[in-house]
């Protein structure tokens, strides 16, 4: 038993150390957009990316925030204003990312903007105080992966939305739970895209059927 255990744990530090070689060739060419990085993991993943040679795109809702991150890290790092509840903001951040990506694409988006509060009983809160955060939390999210699906697709790059524990149980009422819970649905929806199936003859409805992207986005 104990021959067992040793091997397992063998394999399992032989297998950590095989991932940990892996490294990602040309990274200084590569661009990252990563919104919500005024604070929190946004602005922590900004400077490590930064400092690994990545160039940073940080998306951050205000000036002040983009200041500091800007003070903070090298002058690969660009910062631009984004409100993820705005359709025009987003627009405008998606033109901007096109022609700092060219035609490389944009090899990751990494969806971290998002709200928690108000958290509270459900029965305490009003349908405003949901849509509040989900617009942040998913449909800012969704919009702006559609937006910059294209550029992700062309680099053959990575899209990696923030989820949680709590996109899996819910423990509190008001929407941060529920947005979390949209946020895994959307990601899997991403992973398999589909299609139209070609008509059946005396079929009912529209049937679909799913196809792979080769890799193209890896969630």
């Amino acid at each position: 038993m104990w021959l067992y255990l040793a091997a397992l744990l063998g394999l399992y530090f032989l297998r950590r150390w095989y991932r940990e070689r892996q490294t990602v060739e040309n990274l200084r060419e590569k661009h990252v957009l990563i919104t919500g990085c005024d604070s929190g993991f946004g602005n922590q993943l900004a400077r490590q990316l930064d400092a690994r040679g990545l160039r940073v795109l940080a998306a951050c809702l205000t000036p002040q925030g983009a200041e500091k991150l800007r003070q903070a890290t090298s002058e690969r790092l660009q910062t631009v204003i984004l409100d993820v509840t705005r359709s025009d903001s987003i627009a405008a951040v998606a033109a901007w990312v096109k022609v700092q990506v060219g035609d490389k694409g944009l090899w990751g988006l990494v969806n971290n903007a998002g709200v928690v509060h108000p958290v509270a009983p459900n029965e305490w809160l009003t349908k405003d105080d949901f849509v509040s955060v989900l617009n942040v939390n998913l449909l800012g999210l969704i919009e702006v992966t559609l937006s910059l699906l294209p550029l992700v697709k062309r680099a053959r790059g990575r899209v990696i939305n923030m989820a949680s524990i709590l996109g899996r149980l819910a423990f509190n009422g008001g929407g941060y739970c529920i947005s979390k819970y949209g946020v895994e649905a959307f990601s899997d929806s991403l992973r398999y895209p589909r299609e139209p199936a070609p008509p059946r003859p005396g079929g009912r409805g529209r049937h679909f059927h799913s196809h792979s992207d080769s890799g193209d986005l890896c969630l």
